[in-house]
């Protein structure tokens, strides 16, 4: 039979006697008190015990079950899983604090909660946190993916696990079909700058937890809106001048470098899975690189179902359609941070691909293996050092030129001096199954030579991804780079011939009169040949180097049907370190596609110029007669002039 502590008391009084009473009372009070303590305690940690150290459900060999969203009630509690430090989550508790109709989007509904316990009390919403379990009664509630920026309190918002599953059920075997071909100009393929057009022009404050919108009239409602929380991509054999350099790219591409520390990833082949492979609050990492450079996306598994794995309950880049290495991962620390905490992650084992990435989170199987670029870069330093680079890089039409822009700038800045001219050779090839390889040779001189030969591989690349051609297969990629500290430019000034009236078949001398940046001016002799079918008139003698004079060039554009078509037109290109002369004169032709038709009759003159049709023939005034490239010099030679001549018969 149960007494209450006042009877207890009363027995204790009634037998101690009346000798001794007011002792024994002050004894039995003490008594009472601290057995009243150890009844709190015991309640207090069997509670602490149940909310953190209770059986992760993912963890349980069972399925999981998921909790309804129309019975989620306002100050419901629950627990999360994630990993604070090592490769097993721990646990921590959540409050529901209620639910926001359409805040991720159409018919896609936000819980809102407050943490607390465990890991969270010391570090609150972290950056790697994204797609952390939420738990009630162990049904599976949806992923904690974001928060409020400069928030005094750990609240979040978590994405119903509902809405993860219907988005990636729907067409999961689908494939990206080419559309209709693509065209290009020949100055967009010529180019030293890296095209912008990331994917979705993504603002840093998409995927920054802790900082303000780039965008003036948005500042004001920082911290007042939820964010997706920050995804730390972590970097390995990256200089620190690099990241501050791709900085403003990186962010427009989504990709938040909130910490340059993290481990390197060999490559190694896919890890067979088990049933311990990613489970609900393991990390899980996206490589974009793999290898001597390494470059991952640090999140947390929300759910296996299977084979299948949802992560992160926001977008990571706004993909769609993937292929990235997903990789089990061990965490080193949760790095607790006024503006931003954040976990250092460093990448284990592959086990997977990640082939969706959607509003609602990401998807990946495991056991796929996705399609890697393998890339090999040789560099010859100014002080004849060898220096050889071998990685892998994601497939993707607009990550792909991004990382190996950075690559190839990394190689040079991490060896040469970034301070003043140099002259950097860069050369190699792009290999294509079932095609030709496309072929780089270039150089480039003065303080910007580094960006310019990053470029050089980088813009051909980015314009065969995205040609939409249906047979393409890079199956590698191969760089070669030398350095000099020495920089080598040259202006060229004016151009002079040795006689203004020659008949056709006769040799004249061109005299290129050329400034090199120190001041001094050298003179360049060219002999041409007139060509013999040269009719009487006057002559147009043009000298340039490669790029000015592709941009003068009457065919600007062309429209490849495939992939073998894209290679002749780009290993055709004119080379920037070399000069051209063009001999031309004024006539009516046309140009179709990407030939030019000089001298035509007449009457194909007029069947082209049929007002029943409009379009696809650009009209042209000038023919060339005659087109040569000149050898290489030891200066670099920009600039372009134009003079005449009369052909006499």
């Amino acid at each position: 039979m149960e007494k209450t502590f006042g009877e207890v008391f009363k027995n204790v009084t009634i037998f101690a006697g009346k000798k001794g009473r007011i002792l024994t009372i002050m004894k039995v009070k003490l008594l009472a008190f601290l057995v009243l303590l150890s009844f709190t305690f015991i309640t207090v940690t069997g509670q602490v015990k149940i909310a953190f150290d209770a059986e992760n459900p993912a963890k349980s060999g069972k399925s999981i079950e998921f909790f309804p969203l129309a019975e989620l009630k306002e100050g419901m509690t629950g627990t999360a899983q994630t990993v604070f430090s090592g490769s097993k989550p721990t646990g921590f508790n959540v409050e529901i604090l209620g639910i926001v109709p359409d805040a991720i989007g159409p018919k896609q509904d936000m819980i809102v909660g407050r943490l607390s316990g465990g890991g969270a009390d010391r570090t609150h919403v972290f950056a790697g946190m994204s797609g952390s379990p939420v738990y009630i009664d162990g049904k599976l509630v949806g992923a904690i993916a974001y928060a409020f920026p400069f928030s005094k309190e750990p609240i979040c918002g978590i994405t119903p696990i509902e809405q993860m599953i219907e988005i990636f059920e729907n067409k999961q075997n689908k494939t990206v079909k080419p559309n209709t071909p693509r065209s290009f100009s020949f100055a967009e393929l010529a180019s030293s700058q890296m095209p912008d057009n990331y994917p979705g022009q993504l603002s840093s404050a998409n995927f920054m937890l802790g900082g303000a919108t780039s965008s003036l009239p948005l500042q004001a409602l920082a911290g007042q809106t939820f964010q997706p929380i920050a995804t730390p991509m972590t970097f390995s054999g990256f200089s620190q001048e690099t990241l501050n350099k791709f900085s403003p790219q990186l962010m427009s591409a989504g990709l938040m470098p909130v910490s340059a520390l993290g481990g390197s990833s060999k490559i190694t082949g896919i890890k067979k899975a088990d049933a311990e492979t990613l489970l609900g609050g393991d990390s899980v990492v996206m490589q974009l690189t793999r290898g001597d450079y390494s470059l991952s996306a640090a999140g947390t598994v929300t759910l296996r179902a299977g084979e299948k794995i949802y992560a992160f309950g926001h977008p990571f880049l706004s993909l769609g359609v993937s292929d990235l290495p997903m990789s089990e991962s061990h965490v080193v620390t949760v790095v607790p941070n006024v503006n931003n905490s954040f976990k250092l992650s460093v990448p284990d084992a592959m086990v997977g691909s990640m082939t969706q990435d959607r509003a609602t989170g990401v998807f990946g199987k495991l056991g796929e293996v996705p399609k890697m670029i393998p890339v090999n870069l040789k560099m010859r330093t100014s002080r004849n050092l060898e220096k050889v680079y071998n990685f892998e890089v994601a497939k993707d039409d607009f990550l792909t030129p991004l990382l190996i822009n950075i690559a190839v700038y990394n190689s040079i800045v991490a060896n040469e001096r970034s301070i003043g001219s140099s002259t950097i050779e860069i050369s190699g090839q792009i290999n294509l199954k079932g095609n030709d390889s496309i072929n780089i040779d270039r150089r480039y001189g003065g303080s910007q030579a580094s960006q310019y030969a990053a470029a050089s591989f980088s813009t051909p690349i980015a314009a065969l991804l995205q040609g939409r051609f249906d047979d393409l297969d890079i199956t590698g990629i191969n760089i070669d780079l030398k350095s000099d500290d020495d920089s080598r430019s040259a202006a060229l000034e004016r151009i002079g011939v040795n006689k203004t009236e020659v008949r056709a078949g006769e040799e004249l001398e061109i005299q290129a009169f050329v400034r090199s940046d120190s001041g001094k001016i050298f003179v360049q002799k060219i002999p041409v040949v007139v060509p013999v079918d040269t009719p009487a008139g006057n002559l147009m003698i043009t000298l340039g180097d490669g790029n000015s004079v592709q941009i003068m060039s009457s065919a600007n554009k062309f429209t490849p049907k495939n992939v073998g078509e894209f290679v002749e037109m780009v290993n055709e290109l004119k080379k920037n370190d070399r000069l051209y002369v063009q001999i031309h004169r004024v006539t009516k032709g046309a140009v179709i596609g990407a030939s030019e038709l000089p001298n035509l009759p007449p009457s194909v003159l007029a069947t082209i110029n049929n007002t029943r049709t409009v379009g696809g023939v650009e009209p042209t005034v000038q023919s060339m007669l005659l087109e040569r490239e000149i050898p290489p010099a030891d200066f670099l030679i920009s600039g372009r002039q134009t003079i005449s001549i009369e052909v006499v018969k």
